[in-house]
């Protein structure tokens, strides 16, 4: 197992870095894909061709063989039936082999003799064959059909010689013969197909060489193609990378007037058309940006004017009659809300123009969560809802910068006292490997099917008719999400008409670091179910954190 480890771990590599290859290459995967098909057809034509030529060569040699053994047994049959006794017969056959086998050094035919198993009689002529040929070729079962049938019988079969341990195909054709005072001998011719098998051999190294160098031409021919294909698109892929990347005059080069020519010119007028679009976009994106920015800067100073005489009016309004009194409160709640909305705008004109900054340092998210809840305590109060804050009793520590996680978690649970109906509101923390998490959980009117991706649009309500009771400007949660992003955290909204809302803000634990999960769930559990009490309700899974003064919901 550990050798097999050590095997896998050596070849991961190299294989990984060929599939990367392969998936990134579409010349790659083209050429490879071409020449293995044209492997495929080359190798099932050679197979073909190559089988065509052998039945061919061998079907030819045994028409030959065929026609030389029937002459071969007719002229054998006649000069054995001119023996009258043994010594004569000695002489004879000693002497017919070798003229009915081939010439020397020529071995294409060889001649055997041998007794007939049936054979029976008292004068015996020894077994012989014509040169060196082994008798032990000849298959007994080929022996068994000669004699059984009498008639001309054949067989492929693998010829040895009695001066070499090379082996070479041949074909046997034997049959009976009638020998004088020694009775029936069985009379084999046996041809060499030799010849046909090194012709075989070249034809068939001739293919193989053939088909590879087939296949390179084809392989050559695809890259050249694909090259002339490819490179436009790869060169297009490039451009449009450098425009991604902001490079907007970027430009492909046409050339000549075919159809990829056609496409770089259609490329390059599309390209022109957004950068066009983009300039206009950045230009009208400047202008609000500056026209914001102007508008808050030159709004302020008027607007301390009226806060000082607004704060004169607040603070003598017991000696004014009830209508001017409440004018006078009014008065100062709307100039709060004023200033609430010049700050966010130029907070959002700050991060549209993209110079906002953090100031990271490691803090434990559990004080500014305490800091927060502190602080909206009497809101909370005000609204009649709980604030209940739950954590796992580990320090949250994360490289955030504090002022913005802070005035996050406060729009968030100033939105949750707004719209909770009067119920408790849930603050949970906890923290994994990857990051930290704060969850803020209502249950007051929640939100419709689609409504969650829409909660940090800027000025969005969810009931335009309805009135903002605690002077929220409408930018709070955008300028939230913008501070998430800034860290590289989430931001989420869950909701459910009826069964309240939840944010979920998510951060790495680290300024590097990345998140994959988020250690707190975006919807309830299942097994968190509520528990009525008086009006509020709550289900916690630890004793809570109270703040305030407030009485505690759930207390155990």
């Amino acid at each position: 197992m550990t050798q097999l480890n050590g095997l896998w771990q050596l070849l991961g590599r190299p294989v990984a870095a060929v599939r990367h290859r392969w998936r990134r290459s579409l010349q790659l995967r083209v050429v490879s894909t071409t020449m293995l098909l044209g492997l495929i057809v080359v190798f099932a034509l050679g197979t073909v061709v190559l089988q065509r030529i052998q039945s061919g060569l061998v079907a030819e040699r045994l028409t030959a063989a065929r026609g030389e053994a029937t002459r071969g047994f007719v002229d054998a049959q006649a000069q054995l039936a001119t023996a009258t006794d043994s010594t004569g017969l000695n002489l004879l056959v000693t002497d017919m082999l070798p003229r009915l086998a081939s010439p020397s050094p020529d071995r294409s035919r060889d001649v055997v003799l041998l007794r007939s198993l049936g054979n029976d009689l008292p004068a015996v002529l020894p077994d012989l064959n014509s040169r060196t040929v082994d008798r032990s070729i000849i298959p007994a079962d080929m022996r068994q059909r000669v004699t059984g049938s009498g008639d001309q019988e054949e067989q492929f079969v693998r010829i040895r010689y009695n001066d070499s341990d090379k082996t070479v195909p041949g074909i046997a054709i034997g049959s009976n013969v009638k020998v004088p005072l020694a009775g029936a001998y069985e009379l084999y011719f046996v041809f060499s197909l030799e010849r046909e098998q090194d012709t075989i051999n070249l034809v068939q190294r001739s293919l193989v060489g053939g088909g590879a160098v087939l296949v390179l031409l084809v392989g050559g021919v695809a890259y050249v193609v694909t090259r002339q294909v490819v490179r436009p698109v790869r060169q297009a892929a490039m451009v449009a990378q450098r425009l991604s990347s902001g490079r907007l005059q970027e430009r492909m080069v046409p050339r000549g007037e075919d159809d990829l020519a056609r496409l770089a010119g259609s490329f390059n007028t599309m390209a022109h058309n957004l950068q066009t679009h983009i300039s206009q976009l950045e230009n009208l994106s400047r202008v609000q940006q500056r026209f914001v920015s102007d508008v808050s800067h030159e709004l302020r100073t008027p607007l301390t004017t009226i806060r000082m005489a607004g704060d004169l009016l607040h603070e003598a309004r017991a000696d004014f009659a009830p209508g001017v009194s409440r004018s006078a409160e009014l008065l100062q709640t709307q100039l709060d809300r004023f200033e609430a909305l010049l700050s966010d705008l130029l907070e959002i004109s700050r991060i549209d123009a993209g110079g906002d900054l953090l100031d990271v340092e490691p803090v434990d998210l559990r004080d500014i969560v305490s800091r927060v809840i502190e602080n909206e305590t009497p809101l909370a109060i005000r609204t009649g809802s709980e604030l209940v804050v739950v954590d796992t009793g580990q320090p949250a520590l994360a490289d955030v910068d504090p002022r913005r996680i802070e005035r996050i978690l406060r729009n968030l649970v100033v939105n949750a006292l707004e719209h909770g109906e009067g119920r408790p509101v849930e603050v949970r923390t906890a923290i994994d490997d990857e990051g930290v998490a704060i969850s803020v959980r209502d249950h007051g009117v929640g939100l419709r099917p689609g409504e969650a991706a829409l909660v940090f649009n800027r000025f969005w309500r969810a009931d335009p008719s309805r009135a903002r009771t605690v002077g929220g400007t409408g930018l709070g949660l955008s300028i939230a999400i913008e501070d998430a992003r800034l860290h590289h955290g989430w931001l989420q909204a869950w909701g459910e008409p009826g069964q309240g809302s939840c944010f979920r803000l998510t951060l790495p634990r680290t300024a590097a670091g990345e998140l994959t999960s988020s250690p707190l769930p975006l919807a309830p559990e299942e097994d968190e179910a509520p528990v009525e009490v008086g009006k509020a309700y709550q289900r916690l899974p630890s004793p809570p954190v109270n703040f305030g003064g407030a009485p505690w919901v759930g207390r155990q």
